[in-house]
C-alpha cells in the first residue's frame, strides 16, 4: 500500500444521494479523498455489492467497515456473547462481499471484571470467531479498536496485545480514543512511542498496514464524551501526522469528527502539506 489514504467514517454528508454507498465513494473521489468506511448497522439502498465494489475498485476507493458498537464479548450472558459473535461473523461474510478487507470492533465492557479477566473472556470467545473465519479462508481482517471509555476494554496494550496473540487481527488505533482516555498520548514524542512500540510488538507490518481514526474529542474523568471537530479540539493531529509521516506509516485514516468530510480533507491536506 502507498503511503496513507484519508477519508470518512460513513457515507459523506454532501453525497447527492445521502444513503448510497456508491454516491458516497462518487463523492469522495470528487472531493479528492481516497477511502470510505461502512458503519453497520446503517441504512442500506437497493443497489447490490457487486456494483458498490466494482465503483470502489473503478474509482480507486478503499472501503473499511466498522461492527455495531453492541457487540460485548465479555456480556453477562451466553446469549449476548453468542449474539456478538454471529454478528461479527456475519459482518465479515457482507464485507467480504463488499470488497472490503478491514472490520473493526470494539472488543468488550469491563462490567466489573477486573481488566486480567475481562480480557481472557474476549480472548477466548473472539477466538471461535477468528476459528470460523478462517475454516471459510475469509481474507477480512478482524481489527480490534483503541477505546474511549475507561469501563471499556480497549486499551493501547490489550488492543496489541490481543493482536500479538493471534495474526487473524490488527490494531485498529483510534488516537483521539487514547488522548480521552489517558489525558496523554497528544505530542509528538508520545505519538512516535507508539509507532515505535507497534513497530516492536508486531513488526514493521503493523505500519506497512495501519488502520487509524482521528478527530476531535471532549472527555472527563470517564474518559470520552463526545467527538468534536478537529479545530474546536485540543487533540495534537498536526503532530500525529508529523510522526505517521516520520516513520513512513501506510494504510487508512478516517475521520470521525462531526463535519467528517470537511475534517478527512484537512487532514490529507495537513499531512500532503506538512
Amino acid at each position: 500500500m502507498a503511503g496513507l489514504l484519508f477519508g470518512t467514517c460513513g457515507i459523506p454528508y454532501s453525497a447527492r444521494i445521502p444513503e448510497s454507498f456508491v454516491s458516497g465513494i462518487e463523492r469522495l473521489k470528487e472531493l479528492g479523498l481516497d477511502c470510505m468506511e461502512i458503519k453497520f448497522p446503517q441504512p442500506l439502498t437497493t443497489v447490490g455489492p457487486n456494483i458498490v465494489r466494482e465503483t470502489a475498485a473503478r474509482l480507486g476507493v478503499k472501503l473499511s467497515a466498522h461492527a455495531p458498537y453492541s457487540l460485548n464479548f465479555n456480556a453477562s450472558s451466553r446469549h449476548d456473547i453468542r449474539l456478538s459473535q454471529r454478528r461479527l461473523i456475519e459482518i465479515a461474510r457482507i464485507a467480504s462481499s463488499w470488497g472490503v478487507k478491514s472490520v473493526t470492533f470494539h472488543p468488550a465492557f469491563y462490567l466489573g471484571k477486573s481488566p486480567e479477566k475481562a480480557y481472557n473472556k474476549v480472548k477466548k470467545h473472539l477466538g471461535k470467531v477468528l476459528n470460523t473465519l478462517e475454516k471459510e479462508e475469509s481474507s477480512v481482517r478482524i481489527r480490534p479498536e483503541t477505546t474511549g471509555k475507561i469501563d471499556q476494554l480497549g486499551t493501547l496494550e490489550e488492543v496489541v496485545s490481543l493482536c500479538a496473540e493471534r495474526r487473524e487481527l490488527a490494531p485498529a488505533i483510534h488516537f483521539a480514543h487514547l488522548y480521552a482516555r489517558t489525558g496523554g498520548f497528544n505530542s509528538h514524542q508520545e505519538f512516535t512511542s507508539i509507532l515505535h512500540w507497534l513497530e516492536r510488538r508486531l513488526g514493521r507490518a503493523a505500519l506497512d498496514d495501519i488502520h487509524i481514526y482521528i478527530c476531535g474529542i471532549s472527555y472527563d474523568e470517564g474518559g470520552e464524551c463526545k467527538h468534536l471537530n478537529l479545530e474546536e479540539s485540543d487533540f495534537n493531529y498536526g503532530e500525529l501526522l508529523q510522526a505517521l509521516k516520520d516513520f513512513d506509516v501506510k494504510g487508512v485514516v478516517i475521520c470521525e469528527s462531526p463535519n467528517l468530510e470537511a475534517d478527512a480533507l484537512l487532514l490529507k491536506e495537513a499531512y500532503t502539506r506538512g
